[in-house]
């Protein structure tokens, strides 16, 4: 098996809305198409992945640095025993002369290019991604559903509590039965009617979570604290800067209920520091740490060996991103759960188009690598970008 050409396009994921700090209008992604040697059905095998959701596009760290690495490299150094492309052994290669620290597009680079190899790697295999990370790393125990929450209530010009119990409804309808949605970027007392509206569409403040995006300072996280506690929320995401760990510290001693945060922490370094320093409590708060921002699976694992260690159950674990390279990660690997955007940020929001939620939960389809040919919008963009017929 060998590399022939590894290409990377801009992928446009622009939605509408905002949350408290960030207007996604014209946002994109990177994506990566790795073509090898092998044939199916008379096509080049290829591997896809992508930089994750919610930030911009990271091309030139990709074709400056890591891609030539990898092009440049010996062809069967990149090989494993069984004569298969290796991603582990890609990874090291394409992270070669990289200095510690630093992990910002970085990481969303690495991440892109690692999830084409996983991708790659299962479709090589001829069974799907989660069957392989289980096979391999949970002595072949894999979880056949995956809990689900729907990610959404985003801000837009007109939008109000009616318009937002509407899109609530929706959800619902589609088989969800938690949902996430914003806060921050109005007054407490707006935000407040919002939550109390999403509450009683969803039946529980248990089922209704709420992410403020890294907006406030810890005089404001405090006074949304107060004023969250007497309604039971799923969980408090992200309060303050996603690096402030003594805010979040003293957050967690103030608010009892559930905290959130992790999915802008891109390396296992990072999420030590987190559960060194962030005052979080194993027993009731979710870590959201997402491989396509952070370097891909080859990290994500030393971060589960950091949660391990600290005593925490990857349970914990709500990957960020809602997308079908984080559900393979819950599924192989025990996590807690996972992310979804039903609504937004497509062609990658939601999960293959065969994919169906029930109950708040879903199965993964039974086809080989992780998928993203299973959605159809995406399917005819990766063709047309890369000029190739997906196999």
């Amino acid at each position: 098996m060998k590399i022939l050409n590894i290409l990377e396009k801009p992928l446009p994921i622009t939605s509408p809305g905002a949350n408290a700090v960030v207007d996604f209008a014209g946002l994109t992604t990177s994506a990566v198409a790795i073509v090898t040697d092998r044939t199916v059905g008379g096509r080049p095998l290829v591997g896809y992945g992508f930089g994750s959701i919610g930030r911009w596009s990271v091309g030139g760290i990709l074709r400056d640095r890591m891609i030539p690495r990898l092009m440049r490299a010996d062809p069967e150094a990149l090989l494993d025993e069984a004569g298969l492309v290796d991603p582990f052994r890609c990874w090291d290669v394409a992270m070669r002369n990289e200095k510690p620290g630093g992990h910002g597009d970085r990481a969303a680079a690495m991440g892109a290019l690692d999830m084409a190899l996983w991708d790659l790697r299962a479709k090589a295999e001829e069974r799907p991604l989660y069957r392989l990370l289980a096979d391999r790393f949970r002595g072949g125990e894999a979880d056949r559903e995956v809990a689900v929450y729907a990610a959404g209530g985003y801000y837009r010009p007109g939008k109000g509590t009616s318009a937002l119990e509407d899109e609530l409804k929706g959800y619902l309808d589609l088989g969800y039965r938690e949902v996430k949605i914003k806060i921050g970027a109005v007054p407490l007392a707006e935000d407040l009617a919002r939550i109390e509206a999403a509450i009683r569409v969803m039946g529980g403040g248990e089922r209704v979570a709420v992410d403020a995006n890294g907006r406030f300072d810890l005089a404001r996280a405090l006074d949304y604290a107060r004023a969250l506690a007497p309604l039971g929320l799923r969980w408090f995401e992200e309060a303050g800067d996603p690096l402030d760990y003594r805010l979040q510290a003293v957050l967690a001693e103030a608010y009892e209920g559930p905290l959130a945060t992790g999915e802008n922490l891109f390396s296992h370094q990072d999420a030590r520091n987190l559960l060194r320093y962030g005052g979080m409590r194993a027993d009731r708060d979710i870590l959201q740490f997402d491989c396509g921002l952070a370097y891909g699976l080859p990290d994500y694992l030393r971060t589960l060996e950091e949660l391990r260690l600290h005593g925490w159950s990857p349970r914990s674990i709500h990957p960020h991103g809602g997308h079908q390279m984080s559900l393979h990660l819950a599924a192989g690997l025990g996590l807690g759960g996972n992310e979804s955007y039903p609504g937004v940020f497509q062609p990658l929001g939601g999960f293959a188009d065969v994919s169906e939620v029930r109950e708040g939960r879903v199965t993964l389809p039974e086809v080989p690598g992780v998928g993203l040919e299973l959605k159809a919008g995406l399917r005819a963009w990766l063709a047309e970008a890369f000029e190739l017929a997906p196999a």
